[in-house]
């Protein structure tokens, strides 16, 4: 898998600590610290000052305090808040696959490997820096926002949205747009849609809320299906056990819904066409894992493991040679469809497997 990172440059830049100091005066209510310290640090939430606490890094009267301590008149608090950098966007010279492009948008194909935007720990070799240089920038770009600046509720119906609110506030930043108008995961190959001025942004981002958006993806994944096709409708929200990951809630979450179409069925594994809906984090992976066919490859959600096929040894082999292949999740955005917003044509696109992928279609079709 391609490095798109350049070596030469740190790409997880050292994070900034901020010194807060406070004197409680007299006549102070009595109030737990992490309270204290969110009224008086502007800016400052509650999450921020608690992860503060947990790690050690807030003092009363020189003793490392809990949330929970409340505060007397004249206690000394000291705390400690570590704050990302500011952002810099720099322009790189990473070769494109460009599969359409005209003076309002483009469509690529982005290489599994690639980061969509730039992060706080991963701010280099992104599609963005790419696209940044492809546009004709040369000069870094800085991102210089107060947290309270952007708005980060945004819906994950266009850009798919549910990273830590640093994250959204890059993606949301004047400087990220126009260009992103949706993302794909890291580790998923296939087509992206490029916006190139705020007009064009506005208006595909219209058809994403709406559904017009057409997006078909391939994916193998273990076991095989019962049905040949069909639609898997859950809510989506994060993990309580691993922020990273997502899964089907009961509760709050998000609306999501995937149709699956199975292409061709193998010894123990499937090829199948998902098609989305909604537009959440994640989900293809949640949803075709929720079903016991989680995605081959995929480390995240199970699928870098043996699920079927191990119990004869000829196919274990087989299931081994498999997963050396596929050193990521096996998905790829085949088609991209939607209506050109000033040419009022409809356009569709579609890509090639890339090679990892044909590779791993050729060891379970032998």
């Amino acid at each position: 898998m391609p490095d798109f990172t350049p070596t030469s440059i740190d790409n997880r830049a050292e994070y900034i600590e901020q010194i807060f100091e406070f004197k409680v005066p007299r006549g102070q209510r009595s109030e737990r610290v992490d309270q204290y310290i969110t009224r008086m640090v502007q800016n400052a939430t509650r999450n921020k000052v608690q992860n503060a606490i947990d790690s050690g890094r807030v003092s009363i009267n020189g003793i490392v305090a809990k949330s929970s301590k409340k505060l007397k008149p004249n206690d000394h608090i000291v705390c400690r808040i570590i704050k990302p950098p500011p952002m810099e966007l720099i322009p790189q010279n990473i070769p494109l696959s460009v599969t359409y492009e005209d003076d309002y948008l483009m469509v690529v194909n982005k290489p599994a490997g690639m980061v969509v935007h730039p992060g706080f720990g991963n701010r280099y070799g992104t599609l963005v820096n790419a696209i940044l240089y492809h546009f004709g920038n040369r000069e870094a770009i800085k991102i210089d926002f107060d947290d309270d600046e952007v708005d980060v509720e945004g819906s994950d119906e266009t850009l798919e949205t549910n990273d830590d609110d640093e994250e959204l506030k890059i993606l949301y930043s004047d400087q990220i747009r126009p260009g992103i108008v949706h993302r794909i995961d890291k580790d998923t190959s296939g087509l992206l849609l490029i916006a190139k001025d705020p007009f064009t942004h506005s208006q595909l981002a219209k058809q994403f809320a709406a559904h017009t958006i057409e997006r078909e993806y391939l994916a193998l994944v273990w076991g095989k299906f019962k049905e040949d096709s069909g639609a898997i409708i859950g809510n989506i929200g994060r993990s309580s056990h691993n922020r990273k990951m997502f899964t089907i809630v009961k509760k709050d979450g998000k609306y999501a819904k995937t149709d699956f179409f199975v292409k061709e069925q193998f010894e123990f594994t499937s090829l199948v066409q998902y098609k989305l809906h909604t537009g959440r984090t994640h989900q293809i992976r949640v949803h075709s894992t929720s079903q016991h066919h989680p995605i081959v490859g995929d480390n995240l959600y199970g699928g870098d493991k043996i699920i079927a096929g191990g119990e004869i040894p000829t196919l274990r082999n087989k299931a081994i040679s498999l997963l050396n292949v596929a050193k990521r999740q096996m998905l790829h955005a085949r088609t991209l469809g939607f209506v050109h917003p000033i040419k009022n044509e409809f356009m569709l696109f579609s890509s090639e497997l890339p090679d990892d992928f044909q590779q791993a279609f050729e060891i379970i079709s032998k």
